[in-house]
């Protein structure tokens, strides 16, 4: 875990493979049953759609999926609520692999700042995790049956927020219920399934000191607190939109882009700059490390934010010896280095698809909408409606490309990229 989070190892490449060609094939199998229905009849098309559930991005092509077969519905929330916990994870704590190999797998997929050792231990974690994930699924099921959706509606609205995912099994999505429970009961779930499942397990345990200091766990609340704040003083100030209903959209927005859920309640093309500009930011940052949720994720900014203040302190004491700590404790300075590359990654990447999608003749705006929609697995960009209309008339190279990001944003890009690269072709 703590190379995919500062930059990956040597002793983890021997994973790199296999992980990836293991949601390929996954992705693969999940197209075929949009193909054949006839739903998505061009394989490109349904391919995307399979990507972006088991990735957890949510961006779809499908304009009425109330229309939709309710067995094919299904499917289509399943495979996000399976990517949401990754297909090999969910694997690897059923069929755990001999030798240690299994927790290397895991080790490239997985985005916590700890690391374990091969063994018992790992291996009831994993168990540990899954039974959270799914707890908390079968909890926000019951409570949207309780808010008016039926069975089938929240079991699926269950799945994608949990996974962060974002599909919908109505064409308004969460706003077809029109109801401020259901709304609240999402926004609480997706700030849970944007934390750190380590943590969250951590603290049903009672270890409340061990979350309070940690580092990302606060910058988490903060962040949720800051932008929802001054997203809701803005919706007052400028449209007279009454405390209660500003502070709940505001959360509710705030909360699904920076998890990377993507669910919408409202037009947010219809807010105050200032609003908009909050929630646009927010597509950079990203949930925990150890969850769902997708992004560059708050932990490396964290350490991003604190090494600027070391180069301050250095200005002012140039003798002086100065070191990160998180959680309490001092960090090592290659983990500097290794968020410094993946951000600069990170960035490039959605540098270069903002070109690509431009190169095909989209509009700037819907661009750089769908570079970071798609590299930080969010599904939704500004606004209520999605991009799948435009998504649907790109060339098939541009979608196969954005299938590409998708998959690089899920597997936090060094499990991609590091399969380009001579070292590894050395190895």
């Amino acid at each position: 875990m703590r190379g995919a989070v500062f930059g990956g190892t040597g002793r983890n490449s021997g994973g790199f493979l296999p992980v990836c060609l293991a949601w390929v094939f996954v992705c693969l199998l999940g197209a075929l049953p949009y193909f054949f229905s006839g739903v998505l009849p061009c394989f490109i098309d349904a391919f995307f759609e399979s990507v972006s559930g088991f990735t957890g991005t949510g961006a779809t092509l499908i304009t009425d999926v109330e229309g939709m077969p309710r067995l094919l519905l299904f499917w289509r929330g399943l495979s996000q609520w399976l990517g949401g916990m990754g297909i090999l994870l969910l694997t690897l704590a059923i069929l755990p692999l001999p030798g240690g190999t299994g927790f290397r797998f895991v080790n490239v997929e997985s985005t916590g700042l700890e690391s374990g050792k091969p063994g018992v231990k790992t291996s009831s974690t994993i168990k540990n995790l899954s039974l959270v994930y799914t707890g908390f699924t079968a909890l926000l099921a019951v409570l949207l049956l309780i808010g008016g959706m039926d069975l089938f509606d929240a079991v699926f609205h269950a799945f994608s927020v949990i996974s962060t995912g974002g599909f919908s099994s109505r064409n308004k999505g969460i706003a077809a219920w029109h109801s401020p429970f259901i709304e609240w009961v999402c926004i609480v779930f997706m700030i849970l399934a944007g934390f750190n499942f380590n943590l969250l397990r951590r603290l049903f345990r009672g270890k409340y000191r061990e979350v309070l200091r940690n580092s990302e766990a606060r910058a988490y609340c903060l962040v949720i607190l800051v932008s929802a704040g001054l997203c809701a003083v803005s919706l007052y100030n400028a449209g007279g939109m009454p405390w209660g209903q500003s502070i709940r959209q505001s959360l509710f927005q705030s909360v699904s882009l920076l998890s990377s859920t993507g669910l919408a309640v409202t037009d947010q093309t219809l807010w105050p700059p200032l609003a908009q500009t909050i929630l646009f930011l927010l597509m950079f940052l990203g949930g925990c490390s150890s969850s769902t949720a997708g992004g560059i994720k708050l932990v490396r900014h964290v350490i991003l934010f604190k090494q600027m203040g070391n180069e301050m302190k250095k200005l002012l004491n140039p003798r002086g010896v100065f070191s990160i700590r998180l959680n309490g404790r001092v960090g090592r300075k290659e983990a500097v280095y290794g968020v410094a590359g993946f951000v600069f990654l990170y960035l490039a990447l959605v540098f270069a698809s903002f070109l690509f999608l431009c190169a095909s003749g989209t509009d700037i705006f819907s661009s750089l909408n769908l570079a970071l929609l798609t590299q930080g697995n969010i599904g939704r960009g500004l606004g209520q409606s999605d991009f799948g209309p435009l998504i649907y008339g790109l060339p098939a190279a541009v979608k196969g490309g954005l299938c590409f990001t998708m998959i690089a944003g899920r597997l936090e890009l060094w499990a991609v990229f590091a399969l380009f690269s001579r070292n590894f072709r050395r190895s």
